[in-house]
């Protein structure tokens, strides 16, 4: 393998590992983990799916149903609340955690995505991005330096590194250089990161989808030293298969004794299979904006609630599902609450989907432990399958359809609904990003 221009141009770093912050492998099924992570506010059994909260807040969920549903760490978004409502306020009242009443672990995305939604609206050079905001079009610079200072002002538990999310498709030449960018900007980051009990930084590995660049990335990674890793620029419209050949070439060279984040997938079936693959830690906007849209995720699906299908029927979304939506309500109910455009559908609904995501991980985590998970993800393959198969014979419920490049797109600059707005000076509606259209559809 080449030698990384990265790793010629930089001088080492001493080793480096955040005090009371840490990962304990508890049991191995394969290459599958069952693991711990230690924080400054509490654990987070693992694999473990956050919740996104991209503007401090999940989305038609308040913190304690969050909690509620199983969910032990959520996400938020550095560029979203340092344009709203700015890093200095949410310090001045305590921090993310005192903002939101949210007592458990916070990882708190960079901002590099949005280098990548934001294609029209960004300048990239070596100091960092320069963001046009897409609320009011005034100008923003974001450096390695000022995206860790502000998750530090954020309080966030996992401080993610600033990086450049390389697009897809990409030439080998124009990943490479993004992806030796990014390994200078971590550098930066790592420097710039204050050490205290509990709190930790993320590295994260780019390189498109080339075996050579996702090699050259890790090690750079490794070199420089972080408290978890993560693997970034997927689910960005590579598709599946792609995904999965990445994470077979990437997770087996990651540090074993490091947590490590799949960012922005996905489906369950995408998570089944990188869990599988070793993969520690997921979080995607699909399942609260199912939720608000009327799609529910049942056992072997999903089913959408608007469908004229469930007016008249008695039975809950799903009979072994112990969330209010299926404790208390009807589908017939839920239906009759999205056909009013009743906000209660989409709290209830997105309870229930993420409750089911939540139950989706703890049944891999006992899996893990007791030595089964070739039998569960050979389950969940031909539960996906078939969902595929009923979806192309136009059977209702399978979400064979939803690409897992949709995952991150609830992340990227936009008003949270997908469409891109641009106020003010700018003026304009925007546009919405290419998994936001492959979503909608799905949708």
């Amino acid at each position: 393998m080449t030698a990384s221009p990265f790793a010629s141009s930089t001088s080492p770093l001493p080793p480096f590992s955040s005090p009371g912050f840490g990962y304990s492998l508890l049991a191995r099924d394969g290459a599958a983990r069952r693991g711990r992570v230690a924080t400054a506010h509490g654990t987070v059994e693992t694999p473990a799916f956050m919740p996104v909260g991209t503007a401090g807040t999940v989305k038609a969920m308040t913190p304690d149903a969050v909690a509620a549903t199983g969910a032990e760490m959520v996400l938020a978004n550095t560029y979203h609340l340092m344009l709203r409502p700015g890093a200095d306020r949410v310090a001045r009242l305590g921090g993310l955690h005192a903002m939101m009443h949210w007592q458990g672990p916070i990882l708190t995305d960079s901002g590099g995505f949005q280098a990548m939604s934001l294609a029209a609206l960004r300048r990239i050079d070596e100091d960092g991005i320069l963001f046009q905001s897409h609320i009011d079009g005034t100008r923003h610079m974001l450096t390695p330096e000022r995206a860790t200072a502000i998750q530090d002002q954020l309080d966030a538990d996992i401080t993610m590194c600033f990086d450049e999310c390389t697009p897809f498709p990409a030439t080998f030449e124009v990943a490479a250089d993004s992806m030796r960018r990014s390994m200078r900007w971590a550098a930066r980051c790592r420097v710039a990161f204050r050490q205290r009990p509990g709190y930790g930084l993320f590295g994260i590995v780019q390189g498109s989808v080339y075996p050579e660049l996702r090699a050259e990335s890790v090690a750079a990674l490794s070199a420089i030293g972080f408290d978890g890793y993560a693997v970034g620029g997927l689910a960005v419209g590579e598709g599946l298969a792609l995904m999965l050949d990445t994470l077979d070439a990437t997770v087996p060279l990651l540090p074993a004794d490091r947590p490590r984040y799949l960012m922005g997938v996905g489906r369950p079936i995408d998570i089944v299979e990188a869990v599988a693959r070793g993969i520690d830690l997921f979080d995607c906007v699909i399942p609260t904006r199912a939720g608000r849209t009327g799609r529910a995720y049942v056992q072997g699906g999903t089913l959408n609630i608007r469908n004229a299908g469930h007016a008249d029927d008695p039975r809950p979304l799903d009979p072994d599902c112990t969330c209010p939506a299926c404790r208390h309500h009807s589908r017939a109910y839920l239906h009759h609450l999205f056909d009013c455009g009743e906000v209660l559908g989409i709290m209830l609904l997105t309870w229930h989907n993420l409750h089911h995501y939540q139950q989706l991980m703890a049944s891999l985590r006992a899996a893990i432990a007791e030595g089964r998970l070739t039998e569960v993800v050979a389950g969940h393959r031909a539960a996906a399958a078939a969902a595929v198969a009923a979806a192309d014979g136009g059977g209702a419920g399978a979400d064979g359809d939803l690409d897992s490049s949709a995952g991150r797109e609830g992340a990227s600059a936009t008003d949270g609904d997908g469409a891109a707005r641009i106020k003010g000076r700018s003026g304009g509606r925007g546009a919405r990003t290419g998994a936001g259209r492959d979503l909608g559809r799905a949708l």
